[in-house]
């Protein structure tokens, strides 16, 4: 017969039968102080899910997005592209947390590049509106998608403005 094993946290130590679970001592402690203190359970939970938690430490529901402050903390990162031309990426951080990325180059006049860098741009935009979903609990919605796609258009018909009309078709109308 194998020893008992606590469901919990999976130690091989005597168990109890707690919440439905078969629990350690130490687990049964835990179960009994979240019974007792369930805003504890509130806090935790972003770290269980891999979510932010906010600037107090507990975790908020919010109506609104969060502001991002004027200046931020960042790292500009240089690279060289398979052209040999010179790009600038920089890094805007919360909290050592990346919140929006940028990309520049010195050759910005070229129109060779121009729909290179719309494109550039466009890729940034959606990835700076993603991190912020994911570092500072924004609202992530298909008319902010658009409002970014369509700010990165530097010409009609460039690839921004062609998925800002089509994808606009899904936008449900009131």
């Amino acid at each position: 017969m194998s020893s008992p094993c606590c469901q919990l946290c999976g130690a091989e130590k005597q168990t109890v039968r707690k919440a439905g679970f078969q629990v350690c001592s130490s687990c049964c402690t835990l179960v009994e102080t979240l019974k007792k203190h369930p805003s504890i359970i509130e806090n935790v939970l972003p770290y269980i899910q891999d979510r932010p938690s906010w600037s107090n430490g507990a975790a908020e529901t919010r109506e609104t997005d969060p502001e991002l402050p004027e200046v931020l903390d960042g790292k500009r990162y240089r690279t060289i592209d398979r052209d040999q031309n010179k790009w600038y990426l920089s890094v805007s951080e919360v909290d050592g947390h990346p919140v929006e990325v940028f990309a520049s180059t010195a050759f910005d006049r070229d129109h060779e590049l121009q729909s290179r860098i719309s494109n550039l741009t466009t890729i940034t935009r959606l990835i700076s509106l993603i991190l912020r979903h994911i570092f500072l609990g924004e609202k992530l919605t298909l008319k902010k998608c658009l409002k970014q796609i369509q700010r990165s258009s530097r010409n009609k018909n460039d690839l921004p403005d062609m998925l800002y009309r089509v994808l606009s078709r899904y936008v449900a109308t009131t």
